[in-house]
């Protein structure tokens, strides 16, 4: 099924501008907005998949910390 919407003349130019030579208008949106919510992925991943994901998640943001802490202590 296909809708018809109404853009602005402006927003209508960014869409054609970044729309690749082999992509519809739906599939430049679609890329452009980020595809898939992250709300569709909950039945996607198991229990143990989705425990490994936050702790990856969780692992990069101590790491990210230590970093602006040693950034940070060279200007102290």
């Amino acid at each position: 099924m296909s809708h018809q919407i109404r853009l602005d003349d402006d927003v209508y130019e960014r869409v054609r501008a970044a729309k690749q030579e082999d992509e519809t208008f739906s599939d430049a949106v679609e890329r452009l907005i980020g595809g898939r919510s992250l709300s569709e992925l909950a039945d996607v991943f198991d229990d143990e998949q989705t425990q490994e994901m936050r702790d990856a998640i969780e692992a990069a943001d101590e790491r990210d910390h230590d970093e602006a802490r040693r950034v940070a202590e060279r200007f102290e």
